[in-house]
């Protein structure tokens, strides 16, 4: 069961390296029951990143979306782009444990799957584990009360 409101879509985007691996995502959670508000890129053709990153993080900063994912070779590059957006706060992911914690302490909106270094099931399974995970508050909030500018 999702903690985030299935009501809303899950937004997603990738650049060349992590497309595959997007549209795969993409119609897992659709399998799923979630909607899904893709912002591309549409092909594996060489792209940059940041035009792909910064729309999903402006729509989950604007509360279009209560979270996104974004897919690229290291994820460090749509992490770092999405970061800028006020309110964001993607967590690069290689394992579920992290997806785990990057929810429960840092109330993690977006997760950033890094696609040259873990195989499509473990991004999956690492996506349900994002999206199952609830915020634990608590004193992690105080923290998390801390990270914006």
């Amino acid at each position: 069961m999702s903690v985030f409101d299935k009501s809303l879509p899950v937004a997603i985007g990738a650049d060349h390296a992590g497309y595959e691996y997007k549209e795969a995502i993409k119609a897992y959670l659709e399998k799923s029951g979630f909607t899904v508000k893709d912002f591309g890129t549409s092909s594996p053709d060489s792209v940059d990143y940041p035009d792909f990153a910064h729309p999903v993080a402006e729509a989950v900063e604007r509360g279009e979306f209560d979270c996104g994912i974004l897919v690229c070779g290291s994820a460090n590059g749509v992490a770092i782009t999405a970061n800028k957006h006020q309110g964001v706060r993607a967590a690069i992911c290689w394992l579920e444990e992290l997806a785990a914690l990057a929810r429960q302490h840092n109330d993690a909106n977006i997760v950033c799957i890094p696609a040259r270094f873990i195989d499509l099931e473990l991004a999956e399974a690492i996506v349900d584990r994002f999206l199952t995970t609830a915020f634990e508050g608590g004193r992690h909030a105080n923290r998390v009360g801390k990270i914006s500018c």
